[in-house]
């Protein structure tokens, strides 16, 4: 019998969750900026507790993300924001910085404990070492191919989940300064971009000279410069092959996607797990289910497969 996989995606307001859920999503992540990294919206510690009791009722779960770049300014907050999702019974935490294991051992031992370090998340000896600190899930990095995903899922079954983003932007390069709104700056336009047009898919991109064809968004939020890639991935005709091979949650990536977009890839992501899991033997692709993302896809954003089926070059 195949193991249905979670399917996951990320949410910027609580209302935003709920339509998720209502959507098909079996778990949503949430966060603040100030601990969280790239996240679509902001729900607050003190919207958890309503939103854990109405997502636990549909047999939903909330996690949060605690994966920012932590400084010492934000560590004296940081213990008390853990002790919060503990209060609330949040159903786990994302992480990357050992400063989270810390506090969460100090004040929230029951809270699980999902780690992502971004890129450096590509082995599973590593994820062995975090497993054995109190991590329960590994978030691979998105630059790993498809032989190198299942290979670290049969090394860590039974042991520990494995987590992969399966649809959507990816992040590229990041950096903690405010590279756009100095630029301006330094140029003596202080009329700067506000940070919710900096925070939209048709805002600003980066263009290469020799890939003039290919727009990189860039944006900026309370945690810095994002430039993200020029595509979407979307698995979605090769699912079965990531949930043969024994994966535990699937992530669709929402941000700078409109709330509607993202429905529509949660409705379809749901229709090919629930058919394939029901008879494995009998599954065929539908291609309507991926006709119906294509009808609202950018144009000017392609659809690919990201680094499931080809080399990474570290």
């Amino acid at each position: 019998m195949v193991k249905k996989p979670e399917l996951l995606i990320p949410a910027g307001s609580a209302e935003e969750a709920r339509r998720y859920i209502e959507a098909g999503a079996d778990a949503v992540l949430v966060g603040e900026h100030r601990f969280g990294m790239r996240l679509p919206g902001e729900v607050p510690a003190e919207e958890l507790g309503a939103l854990l009791e109405w997502a636990h009722a549909r047999g939903a779960r909330i996690y949060a993300a605690v994966n920012n770049i932590m400084d010492n300014r934000i560590l004296p907050d940081l213990k008390a924001y853990m002790a919060k999702l503990q209060e609330v019974r949040v159903d786990g935490a994302v992480f990357g910085d050992p400063a989270v294991l810390i506090a969460a051992r100090q004040a929230a031992p029951d809270v699980e404990l999902h780690w992502n370090a971004e890129m450096t998340s590509t082995n599973y000896e590593t994820a062995r070492y975090w497993g054995s600190k109190g991590a329960v899930r590994m978030v691979l990095a998105r630059e790993l191919n498809l032989e190198e995903t299942l290979e670290i899922a049969r090394q860590l079954e039974g042991t520990m989940e494995v987590q992969v983003q399966v649809h959507g932007i990816t992040n590229i390069y990041h950096s903690k300064r405010s590279l756009l709104q100095n630029y301006q700056e330094h140029q003596g336009r202080f009329e700067t971009i506000s940070r919710e047009e900096l925070s939209k898919e048709e805002g600003l991109f980066l263009i290469e000279q020799e890939r003039p064809e290919e727009r990189f968004p860039v944006y900026e939020d309370e945690n810095g410069t994002h430039i993200m890639s020029s595509d979407d991935m979307c698995m979605l005709d090769s699912l079965h092959e990531l949930m043969e091979g024994g994966i535990d949650s699937l992530k669709l990536e929402s941000l700078l996607k409109p709330v509607e977009y993202n429905e529509a890839v949660i409705r379809s992501y749901r229709k090919v797990i629930d058919a394939y899991t029901a008879d494995p033997a009998g599954y065929e692709f539908q291609e309507e289910w991926l006709d119906e993302i294509r009808a609202l896809q950018d144009p000017n954003r392609e659809l690919s497969y990201g680094f499931f089926f080809k080399e990474q070059v570290y």
